[in-house]
């Protein structure tokens, strides 16, 4: 933000180790790879989640959504966008469901707006 940043996205690909214990050897030919979807998600709202408290500049969360549960996470720990990747390989209409997810759920909730939402994550004392 201080650099001049007009926003932050995060996050993507963590680096990752498979190890085959048969033969102590990594599974993967360029021995480490990267781990994306579902698996990252947790870690990526943490992040979305820590960054948004620190900055005022938006938040772009991303990293495994591949439902309007998986944007909300996001949205309620305080992205004000999110963005999908993996989860457009095997549902090429993602961003419609996602829509119609999200659209529900602020209907459901008395929402007018996703901005609404953005950063209502509540933590009990």
């Amino acid at each position: 933000q201080e650099a001049g940043a007009d926003a932050l996205a995060l996050i993507n690909t963590i680096a990752g180790l498979a190890i085959d214990v048969e033969r102590r050897r990594p599974k993967l030919g360029g021995v480490t790879g990267g781990l994306s979807g579902p698996a990252i998600r947790p870690v990526a709202v943490r992040m979305g989640w820590e960054v948004a408290r620190a900055c005022t500049i938006p938040v772009i969360g991303m990293g495994g959504i591949t439902g309007a549960d998986d944007a909300l996470e996001f949205f309620i720990a305080g992205a004000r966008a999110v963005g999908v990747g993996s989860a457009v390989i095997d549902t090429p209409n993602v961003a419609s469901q996602l829509c119609e997810g999200l659209t529900s759920y602020l209907v459901r909730h008395g929402f007018s707006s996703i901005t609404d939402v953005v950063g209502t994550l509540e933590i009990s004392s």
